[in-house]
């Protein structure tokens, strides 16, 4: 038995979750949001206990059933609680700015990085060197950051570019003469 997948998981009293086949849609102050469970898992609602089984022992089940039982938990929390993912830019001149949903990034190239941030997912920058991604999807919140890390990852030996909040960034030695 999967270590994750049978572990339950707690609803809040402020979130509501429906079973209708295979398809789960969870319900908060936040949002809505839906998962089509895959073939060889069932989900059961007891209480306020959501339940994740797997019918059968084959491969493909059991590699399902943790994943299906923490895409469900990240959803409840989620539409409880949100997510936030905060990105940093370091380097001389570097720095953004937000203009309703556009982003524009200058990152040293000839021309600004401008980014569309899309629905679902909210951008502020509280300065010009910090960006903070709310939404209430994990798996989305944490794309856009991936997203907007890459078009400047950190440098390897000066460490400019830009980075998740607390990222540790071991810097290479430099030619030694």
């Amino acid at each position: 038995m999967s270590r994750m997948g049978k572990m339950p998981i707690q609803i809040d009293k402020q979130v509501k979750v429906e079973i209708a086949g295979a398809k789960v849609t969870v319900t908060g102050p936040k949002g809505t949001l839906t998962f089509d469970v895959p073939k060889p898992i069932s989900v059961a609602l007891e209480d306020s206990t959501l339940t994740v089984a797997r019918e059968g022992e084959t491969r493909d089940a059991k590699a399902k059933h943790g994943m299906v039982r923490s895409i469900l938990a990240s959803h409840v929390t989620g539409v409880s609680q949100g997510f936030t993912r905060t990105l940093e830019i370091q380097g001389v001149g570097y720095r953004g700015q937000l203009s309703g949903r556009k982003l524009t990034l200058n990152l040293g190239y000839s021309n600004p990085v401008e980014y569309d941030v899309p629905e679902g997912v909210t951008a502020t920058m509280p300065d010009p060197t910090h960006i903070v991604l709310q939404g209430i999807d994990k798996q989305l919140v944490g794309q856009i950051a991936a997203n907007i890390r890459s078009f400047r990852a950190p440098d390897a030996y000066k460490g400019k570019g830009v980075r998740y909040a607390g990222e540790q960034i071991s810097l290479k030695e430099g030619k030694t003469v």
